[in-house]
């Protein structure tokens, strides 16, 4: 690795966020905004008049005459300003530009020409009554950045009372007397304010204008309004299903747009890329043809052009080519340091060879089009610089290959740790959120040795998720159990099925199938996998303990009408939103439905994984993967005998090979011949040493056994060793513990909390420390007693082999 100091970064490709939104606009523009309508063309006093009028003048208003003299004064003002209309008037003020900065303005021309200062609150008030009677029209951008709680209420008294009413009735009840409603309302009253017109006639362009200039916590509303609107069938039906992130997704873009991201000076070539990328594009999901074009014009020419000035050709030389495969072999970070100096590291880079074998391609895609189209594409045939022995990614695999089978083997012991934890999270967070839910507002209540202060106030319907704890900090229980929750889910299904995240995250209510042996007539569930990496659909046979996990999911997932609710999901391999589809991976945030993000997946593992506190090698907190637990699986799998090639089928791998790969077990030749080599050595020790046991010898082994028998069971230790625990057996891992003394565990873990709290209350630490460990042993056996029991009593057995029988079968 190398540093070196910048006094300058390059030049950064170009952001393509927000380009789906763009793309939308373009298909659903808004409504046009008007020159000129009836009510902006009106004078002073058919306006003044209107305003003294039912709906915008109500029974007992007290602000009537604060709203007339704001109004009259905002009409004086305007008339100053070119246009023949009052709109035309408004968009040549400084009014048009900012909800606020503009009043003293006003005021202070109202001093000097009226000869009276009216109030902020008395041109607020006016403000508001102009644009609730269309004589004015402001900016989406005016409209997102005034802060006015009273337009809402204001639109929908004065606009279209029976459209807002319709509207609110349609949002789902949870929600329905929430600040998500309100916000949603308020969306709409902001769209009507901006384009005019009713309810019915607001179009998609005008929410997608207005979400771009809304603020990110202000644009759930608009989200929530759009959906509403498009549940009921107002937009068409081509009409996105969601605008979930619409600001920040990219979405499909053109291929000129990928390559015109690394600002290409030579334009031939950035024509020929754009060419063939377009060839290629059909042939691509739109992830890969991102990693493409990146590969072809940043890491490929534009690195030539950064270090060749005017360089036009592919035919490159050889010291031009060699050059490039050197600098292609590592990547160069950048960060800035605090004196404002940016310091470059340099590293290999380990997607060089397929870097290498991307622009391989290219050059003998070329050469091939060019027999084919030689006006087009001869003359950029040129030599390929670049070798097979270049692509050669051979020592890189052998490399991953090494620390995939380390991960495996490093968390494939601690699985059952994680398991236990991850439960034990799950019903801690439960009682929590049970707790408070139970306790009333303002309460404190104490709950797993914790104290918590309900809220005195909440905004939501329904039961309140956040409480204080005891330092006054804020928690989110309802946040908490539902992290758990999924963290829980996600290992559990991940565990015995091995699926991939995508694969999890696209499970829905119809993956949940069942098949009828032909042979005895029996039903049997299964869990379809919808095609993915490789595009091949594939069933996986549902376990008992993976058909409780389901069931829990369904349970929690499913709607007031007891069925799942669609929600629509991002294809991120396409960068497109798939259709809605009854998910089983979706939560409510803030009252919109969405589907879990692989993020969010993630973090609720490592959750779960931080609580163990389980550290790997190198002493840092032991991190996993989805992907770990299709790792485990598969060589769990092979470890308990299932042959390799149904593996390969339940793995949904094209390839044998990339089963084996995933297999993580020790060499079982090099065992088999190790062992046997022992065997052949033992045979040529002295014959002496293998004589007929003695009388005592055989009673000192069965005597061995009669000593096994202990108060709580039997031990299990080898003949003729000694007992490694000093006879504390109840910490001891080979103690089998009989059921029918399950009674003197439980004593013997009650006598311990005694002890233990004795030892605290006096001091004793060392004392604590020793107890605390036999304290976790009893009651991890008493755990494992009651799982072996709950296992016995359970009454639903569905026939599903394990690894195990059908390995037996097959052999």
């Amino acid at each position: 690795m190398t540093t070196a100091i910048l006094m300058a970064l390059p030049e950064t490709p170009r952001n393509l966020a927000g380009a789906e939104a763009a793309a939308l606009l373009q298909k659903f523009p808004p409504r046009q905004n008007l020159d000129s309508w009836f009510i902006t063309e009106a004078d002073t006093d058919y306006v003044l008049d209107r305003l003294r009028k039912h709906p915008f003048r109500a029974e007992g208003d007290s602000a009537q005459s604060t709203r007339m003299v704001g109004a009259r004064a905002i009409l004086a003002w305007l008339t100053t300003f070119p246009g023949s209309t009052w709109q035309a008037n408004w968009d040549a003020s400084p009014a048009a530009d900012s909800p606020t900065g503009w009043h003293r303005t006003v005021r202070d021309w109202a001093a000097a020409e009226l000869g009276r200062r009216p109030t902020s609150a008395c041109l607020a008030s006016g403000t508001l009554a102009l644009i609730c009677a269309d004589v004015i029209r402001p900016s989406p951008a005016w409209l997102a950045a005034s802060s006015s709680n009273a337009l809402r209420p204001a639109m929908a008294a004065a606009r279209d009372p029976e459209g807002f009413a319709r509207l609110e009735a349609q949002f789902p009840a949870a929600i329905r007397s929430t600040r998500h409603a309100s916000a949603a309302l308020k969306a709409v009253a902001r769209t009507l304010a901006a384009f005019g017109g009713l309810v019915e006639d607001i179009t998609v362009g005008d929410l997608l204008v207005l979400l771009q200039e809304t603020s990110h916590d202000a644009a759930r509303g608009a989200r929530i309004a759009y959906s509403t609107l498009r549940e009921r069938g107002q937009f068409p039906p081509d009409a996105p299903a969601t605008l979930l992130r619409i600001q920040t997704r990219t979405g499909q873009v053109t291929p000129a747009q990928l390559v015109d991201r690394y600002h290409l000076r030579c334009r031939p070539v950035r024509d020929l890329l754009v060419d063939y990328l377009t060839e290629r594009q059909p042939s691509l999901d739109h992830n890969s043809l991102i990693s493409l074009s990146a590969a072809l014009a940043n890491n490929f020419w534009g690195d030539l052009e950064r270090h060749h000035e005017g360089i036009s050709s592919l035919h490159l030389t050889p010291e031009v080519a060699a050059a490039w495969k050197a600098r292609v072999n590592t990547v160069t970070r950048r960060r800035r340091s605090p004196d404002g100096q940016v310091i470059e590291t340099t590293t290999p880079r380990n997607s060089a060879p397929a870097v290498k074998t991307l622009v391989r391609a290219f050059y003998f895609d070329i050469g091939q089009w060019a027999l084919d189209e030689p006006a087009r594409w001869g003359p950029w045939a040129a030599p390929c610089p670049i070798t097979e022995a270049d692509c050669s990614d051979k020592k890189t695999k052998q490399r991953q290959k090494t620390a995939s089978d380390q991960r495996t083997r490093e968390r494939l012991p601690v699985l059952p740790a994680l398991i236990r934890v991850a439960d034990r999270r799950l019903k801690e967070a439960r009682v929590r959120l049970d707790a408070l839910h139970a306790a009333p507002l303002g309460a404190q209540f104490t709950v797993l040795g914790e104290t918590f202060t309900a809220p005195k106030g909440t905004s939501r319907a329904g039961l309140t998720g956040q409480a204080y704890d005891g330092t006054g900090r804020r928690r989110d229980l309802e946040a908490e159990e539902k992290r758990a929750f999924w963290g829980w889910a996600t290992i559990e299904i991940l565990r015995h099925t091995g699926i991939r995240i995508e694969e999890l995250l696209e499970l829905g209510h119809h993956s949940i199938i069942r098949y009828k042996l032909p042979t005895t007539g029996e039903y049997v569930p299964l869990l379809q996998i919808a095609p993915s990496k490789t595009d091949q659909e594939r069933l996986l046979l549902v376990t008992p303990e993976l058909a409780d996990v389901l069931s829990i999911v369904v349970t929690r997932v499913r709607g007031e009408n007891k069925a799942i609710p669609s929600v629509p999901s991002y294809d991120v391999h396409e960068k497109i939103w798939n259709d809605p589809m009854p998910l089983l991976y979706q939560w409510n945030v803030s009252g919109e439905r969405r589907p879990i993000s692989s993020n969010t997946v993630r973090d609720a593992l490592n959750d779960a994984l931080m609580a163990t506190g389980i550290t790997d090698s190198t002493g840092t907190p032991l991190k996993f993967q989805p992907h770990d637990f299709r790792r485990i699986f598969i060589t769990d799998a092979i470890l308990n005998g299932l042959p390799p090639h149904i593996a390969q089928v339940i793995a949904g791998h094209s390839n044998i090979n990339t089963t084996m790969g995933y297999n993580a077990v020790y060499p079982v030749q090099a065992i088999e011949a190790h062992r046997s080599f022992i065997a052949r050595r033992r045979s040529l020790r002295p014959s002496d040493e293998y004589r007929a046991v003695t009388s005592e010898e055989w009673k000192e082994f069965l005597n061995h056994f009669e000593q096994r028998k202990l108060a709580l069971g039997s031990c299990g230790r080898a003949f003729g060793t000694d007992c490694i625990h000093e006879h504390a057996c109840v910490r001891c891992p080979v103690l089998i513990v009989d059921p029918t003394e399950r009674g003197r565990l439980v004593e013997i873990r009650d006598n311990l909390d005694d002890r233990i709290a004795e030892a605290k209350r006096e001091g004793w630490l060392g004392e604590v420390e020793g107890l605390s460990v036999s304290l976790d042993a009893a009651e991890e056996k008493l755990a494992q007693l009651d799982a072996r029991q709950e296992k016995k009593d359970s009454p639903v057995f569905l026939g599903v082999p394990s690894f195990s029988q059908i390995a037996v079968r097959a052999n």
